[in-house]
C-alpha cells in the first residue's frame, strides 16, 4: 500500500477518495463500484487514485480501519463506572457505526468470503474488538464475578453475536416470524445478552 500522505493537501485528497468511495459503494455496491466512479465522485482523476491505493481492495481496507477506529472511540467516549452502561455504550457504538458503514461492511463480508488475503485482514481487525471485549471480561473477573468459561472464546462469541445480529437485521432481511427491532430494542437486547454472559456467577461445581 502506498505511504500515507504527509502533506495537508495529500490528506485532503485521500479523505476525498474515502468519502467518495463510501458514496459510490452505497449507491452501486462494492463489487459494482469502479475506480473511475470513485475518482469522479471525489473530483479527481482516475490516475491520481493510485497515488493513494493500489486497488479497490486497499481502499476498502482503509474504510475497515476507519470503521474499527470509530467503533472504539465512540464506545469509550460514553463509558462510565456501571458495567451495564459501559456494555450498552459499546453496543450502541457498534450498532450505529455498522449502520453508517453498511455498504462497506457488506463489501467486507463479501470479500472475506472470496479472498483469503482480505479474510486475514478482516480477522486482524476483528481481533481489535476481541481484545477490547476480552479486557472487559478480565476486569469483571477481577472485580469478583466468576465468568466460568474461557475468556477468549467468550469474547469471540460476543463479537460474533454483534456481527451476525447486525448483518441479519441490516443487510440480510431479518428473521422470519420476528418483528424488526428499532435501534433501542436491538441495542438493549444485545447489551443484555452480553452483560448476562459476563456478569453472572455460575453454580459451584458439584
Amino acid at each position: 500500500m502506498p505511504a500515507r500522505p504527509s502533506t495537508p493537501k495529500g490528506r485532503r485528497t485521500e479523505s476525498a477518495f474515502l468519502d467518495a468511495a463510501r458514496k459510490v459503494f452505497a449507491e452501486h455496491g462494492y463489487f459494482n463500484a469502479k475506480i473511475s466512479d470513485i475518482a469522479r465522485a471525489a473530483g479527481k482523476s482516475p490516475g491520481s487514485f493510485y497515488n493513494y491505493y493500489e486497488n479497490k481492495e486497499e481502499l476498502l481496507q482503509a474504510l475497515l480501519e476507519q470503521f474499527s477506529t470509530e467503533v472504539l472511540e465512540n464506545s469509550f467516549k460514553a463509558r462510565g463506572e456501571d458495567p451495564m452502561e459501559g456494555i450498552r455504550a459499546a453496543v450502541r457504538a457498534y450498532w450505529t457505526t455498522y449502520r453508517a458503514y453498511l455498504a462497506e461492511m457488506v463489501g467486507v463480508f463479501q470479500m472475506s468470503m472470496t479472498d483469503e488475503v482480505f479474510a486475514r485482514r478482516w480477522r486482524d481487525h476483528r481481533a481489535i474488538g476481541l481484545r477490547a471485549v476480552k479486557a472487559g471480561i478480565g476486569n469483571a473477573e477481577r472485580s469478583g464475578h466468576r465468568v466460568g468459561v474461557d475468556h477468549g472464546l467468550l469474547a469471540s462469541a460476543i463479537v460474533s453475536m454483534l456481527e451476525s445480529f447486525c448483518w441479519v437485521w441490516m443487510a440480510g432481511g431479518g428473521d422470519a416470524g420476528v418483528d424488526p427491532p428499532d435501534d433501542e430494542a436491538a441495542i438493549e437486547t444485545l447489551a443484555t445478552l452480553w452483560y448476562r454472559g459476563v456478569y453472572h456467577d455460575p453454580a459451584p461445581d458439584a
